[in-house]
C-alpha cells in the first residue's frame, strides 16, 4: 500500500514552534519532522524529539537562506547572514555560487544533527528547497551519501497531471522544474527518494480546507510539507499561518483522510 509521509518543516526556527511540531507527532498527526540543525537553539530543542513515536522519522532541514551560517563563509554570506531564496536560485543558475564554502557549511549541518541526534537523518531536503539548486544538489547528495547512506532524499517533481489536481500548481510546477533530474542523480547514488510532493499553497485562507487536496493524485511514497508551529519570531513571514495549520492538523482525521486516497498513514 502506498503510505503518507506528512512531514512538519522547520523544527528549531524558534523554541515555540518546535514544542508544536512535537506536540503534533506525539498526537500522531505527523510523521516526519524536518530540522534545521544550524539554528542557535538547536542544541536544546532536540532533546524534545528523544520520546517521539518510533515511526516519526526525522531528518535534516539543510538551511542556505537568511540565517546565519555554522561556518565562515565570507563570499556567500557577508556581513555573517546567507542571501535570500531568490538571489541565491539566480546565483546558482549562473554558477556562481561559492560551492567550497556550502561545502563546508552543508557538512558542518550534518556534524550538528550528528553531534545532537547520535544517529544520522532518515531523511535529508533543504530550507525552501535550496537542496535541489545546481551545484548545490552535487555537494547534497555527495554528503547524504557519505554521512546517511541509508537516507532518502525529497524530490519536489510529481506527474504533471498530480499537480494540476492540487491548490497552486503554479508553485509546484516551479519547484518540481528546480527539482528535475534530482531523482535520477539520486538514484545513481544508490539514494531513495519520495515518490510524490505536495503541499504547497500562499500560507493564507483556510488550511483545514486544502489540505485533502494536498492527498489527490498521491504517489506511492507520497510526500506532504507543512509548516506548523506557534508563537512569533522576528523576521517569521509565515508565523500566523503555523499557527492556522497546527490547529487544522490537531483537528483533521489525518488517517482517515488519507485512507480515502489509498495512502497508509501513520505508517
Amino acid at each position: 500500500m502506498s503510505r503518507l509521509i506528512l512531514c512538519s518543516d522547520d523544527f528549531a526556527y524558534s523554541p515555540a514552534i518546535s514544542a508544536a511540531i512535537v506536540t503534533l507527532a506525539q498526537a500522531g498527526k505527523i510523521n516526519a519532522v524536518s530540522c534545521m540543525a544550524l539554528m542557535p537553539g538547536w542544541a536544546e530543542d532536540s532533546r524534545l524529539l528523544a520520546d517521539l513515536p518510533a515511526h516519526v522519522e526525522i531528518g535534516l532541514h539543510l538551511t542556505l537562506t537568511e540565517e546565519a551560517p555554522r561556518t565562515a563563509m565570507p563570499r556567500f554570506a557577508p556581513g555573517g547572514r546567507m542571501p535570500a531564496i531568490d538571489p541565491l536560485t539566480r546565483m546558482a543558475g549562473r554558477w556562481a555560487v561559492p560551492l567550497d564554502e556550502v561545502a563546508m557549511e552543508i557538512s558542518a549541518q550534518f556534524d550538528a544533527f550528528f553531534a545532537a541526534m547520535r544517529r544520522p537523518p532518515a531523511f535529508v531536503d533543504g530550507h525552501q528547497h535550496v537542496h535541489a539548486l545546481p551545484g548545490i544538489r552535487d555537494l547534497v547528495l555527495a554528503e547524504t551519501v557519505a554521512r546517511a547512506p541509508g537516507a532518502w532524499v525529497r524530490d519536489c517533481t510529481d506527474s504533471p497531471l498530480a499537480i494540476l489536481r492540487r491548490p497552486f500548481s503554479s508553485k509546484a510546477i516551479g519547484s518540481a522544474w528546480h527539482s528535475r533530474g534530482l531523482r535520477k542523480a539520486a538514484a545513481a547514488l544508490g539514494l531513495r527518494t519520495n515518490r510524490g510532493f505536495s503541499g504547497h499553497y500562499d500560507f493564507r485562507g483556510d488550511y483545514a480546507a486544502l489540505f485533502p487536496r494536498f492527498l489527490r493524485g498521491p504517489g506511492p511514497m507520497h510526500l506532504v510539507m507543512c509548516h506548523p508551529g506557534a508563537g512569533e519570531r522576528a523576521g517569521d513571514r509565515i508565523a500566523a499561518a503555523r499557527i492556522v495549520e497546527a490547529k487544522a492538523l490537531h483537528r483533521l482525521p489525518i488517517a482517515d483522510m488519507a485512507g480515502a486516497e489509498g495512502l497508509a498513514f501513520p505508517a
